[in-house]
């Protein structure tokens, strides 16, 4: 078997029709088309037969709508559960804007959500146009609600809200321009996030009286605008609701932090049904949308062996769609033994050093959710730092996915517009460092120090031009400054270097350039230099 290498092997047994080795009885209906392959559900068999596809390699740059019924309010991250929680903002908005909870919740914001303006061809055009090469929309979050023609649960898209597949039109315009497509799944965590629906204001007039969830039933929707759906099934059910007795906001916090708050990825033990659903739900959605990638909001994979299933079948799928395996999974915080499985996905998060294996950085220029107060206050990430954040993380074998917040009408505000914008007047230009590269042999130099970690971010300081990130391509080596270079570039990495030719990337005229004590020093004419930074080509021997 020399010169065949492991996935290669691994893969050739595809033709075989060797079984997933799934339990087809464990879910009910629903399942007897299991796709069959190579892939068995354990992690042994996805470590061995797996390594992330050259397209999403190459691509290094994508671009997520985290957009659902929660972006109705318009109020920033996790409004469906901190609308239950007295004493949060989003609890005084949704008194002001729909009601108190235990008369108007979640299900009446779900019915605002109209998306009367979408027009997903006029946002891919500019996602585009900033040099996205995959494209990703959120087909659930936390909130349990899915954003396409769900056969496994009526809380969906097409049923209230929009009433519309928004998945399918999300696929429908990405594919026609060329993208990968790809879909995000939260909602494995609904049955402990929800569990506040359950609850009740712990102070004030209305002390003691439960949230709508603990009351409402699919008998309870008659002559109402959600009637034929059971609101039990959107809640996920009385699991572990907050206690009677509770008199201050401060204590039943405490008590929603210890239990219903905590990242479980394992099955709910008192709810079956959910985990059943839950594994329908992310099947019919591979299997209706052929997505490229499905990211999962979780700790590695969602809710055990039915993780583990999904991540098997849709695998075995792919390698029935396309004659190879072009998929990737995404999630989160992987132990290293099992990076190799999976593409691990670091949430506002950078690497300090270049990794081993191919990975992803998710971040958002705002809040995931759209929120109007960081569009008032002007709290969205600019364009050059989004272009830094991408050089950076290309640079160490990664890539960036950007979430451009989405607003309830189903539109981008003008300053959203601007920063995408500003995005594609430096990829415009010096894309070539970008796309298709791999990481040279070391990831970068510079004054900046930036940390490795999820959720890291907010603390890194700003990039200088003194801050250069390298990249390789078809023999040619690209040094990408994260500012303006004044007048020329000195990479100290490159010092005795034997340099040939040295071009701005994207471009052919060649740039002067000397050695210097300090290392290989490249003039930068005004009319070719940029305020985000630029990137260089450089040509010689044993560069690369």
């Amino acid at each position: 078997m020399a010169g065949i290498s492991k996935r290669g092997l691994f893969q050739a047994v595809a033709g075989l029709g060797l079984a997933a080795g799934l339990p087809k009885t464990a879910y009910g209906e629903g399942v007897a088309d299991i796709a069959t392959g190579p892939f068995a559900a354990t992690w042994d068999s996805l470590i061995a037969g797996y390594s992330a596809p050259d397209w999403f390699r190459n691509a290094k740059f994508g671009i997520w709508a985290h957009w659902g019924p929660q972006c109705a309010a318009e109020d920033g991250d996790w409004y469906a559960r901190n609308m239950y929680l007295q004493g949060q903002e989003q609890y005084e908005h949704h008194l002001k804007h729909y009601g108190h909870p235990a008369d108007s919740g979640f299900i009446d914001v779900i019915r605002s959500w109209t998306a009367e303006n979408f027009n997903p061809d006029a946002l891919l055009d500019l996602y585009v146009k900033a040099g996205a090469k995959y494209f990703v929309a959120l087909a659930n979050h936390h909130d349990n609600f899915d954003t396409y023609n769900s056969k496994f649960h009526a809380w969906n898209a097409t049923r209230v809200g929009p009433k519309r597949d928004l998945i399918g039109l999300w696929a429908k315009a990405a594919r026609v321009r060329g993208l990968k497509f790809g879909v995000s799944n939260h909602s494995a965590h609904a049955w402990h996030w929800f569990q506040v629906a359950y609850g009740y204001d712990p102070e004030g007039v209305r002390r003691g009286q439960r949230y709508d969830a603990w009351t409402l039933t699919k008998a309870s929707g008659k002559g109402k605008w959600w009637e034929g759906l059971d609101p039990q099934e959107l809640y996920g059910g009385r699991v572990m609701p907050l206690p009677d007795g509770f008199t201050d906001i401060k204590t039943a916090d405490k008590w929603h932090e210890d239990h219903d708050r905590h990242w479980d990825e394992n099955p709910p033990a008192a709810n079956p049904a959910f985990t059943r659903a839950w594994f329908l739900r992310c099947k019919d959605l591979i299997d209706s949308y052929q997505p490229d990638l499905i990211y999962f909001d979780n700790t590695g994979l969602p809710l055990g062996q039915a993780g583990l299933d999904i991540a098997a079948h849709y695998y075995n799928a792919s390698l029935k769609w396309h004659g190879k395996l072009d998929a990737v999974i995404n999630a989160k915080f992987l132990p290293e033994a099992r990076r190799s499985a999976l593409v691990e996905d670091t949430e506002r998060g950078l690497h300090g050093e270049i990794a081993q294996h191919a990975w992803q950085t998710d971040t958002c220029i705002g809040q995931w959710h759209y929120s109007r107060p960081v569009y008032e206050k002007n709290e969205y990430k600019s364009a050059d730092l989004v272009v830094h954040f991408l050089c950076d993380i290309v640079a160490k074998n990664g890539n960036l996915l950007l979430s451009v917040p989405v607003r309830r009408d189903g539109t981008i505000d003008e300053k959203e517009t601007a920063i995408v914008e500003g995005i594609a007047g430096w990829m415009g230009r010096f894309s070539d460092a970008i796309y298709g590269t791999r990481p040279w042999k070391i990831a970068g130099e510079g004054p900046t120090q930036v940390a490795g970690g999820a959720f890291g971010e907010e603390k890194l300081k700003s990039f200088s031009a003194a801050d250069i990130r390298f990249t390789t391509k078809n023999g040619a080596l690209y040094a990408i400054t994260l500012g303006r270079p004044d007048k020329s570039v000195t990479i100290n990495a490159l010092r005795g270097a034997k340099v040939k030719r040295v071009e701005m990337a994207g471009a052919t005229a060649p740039l002067t350039f000397r050695q210097s004590a300090e290392g290989l020093v490249v003039d930068v004419p005004d009319a070719a230099n940029h305020d985000f930074g630029v990137a260089l080509k450089i040509m010689g021997e044993g560069l690369v």
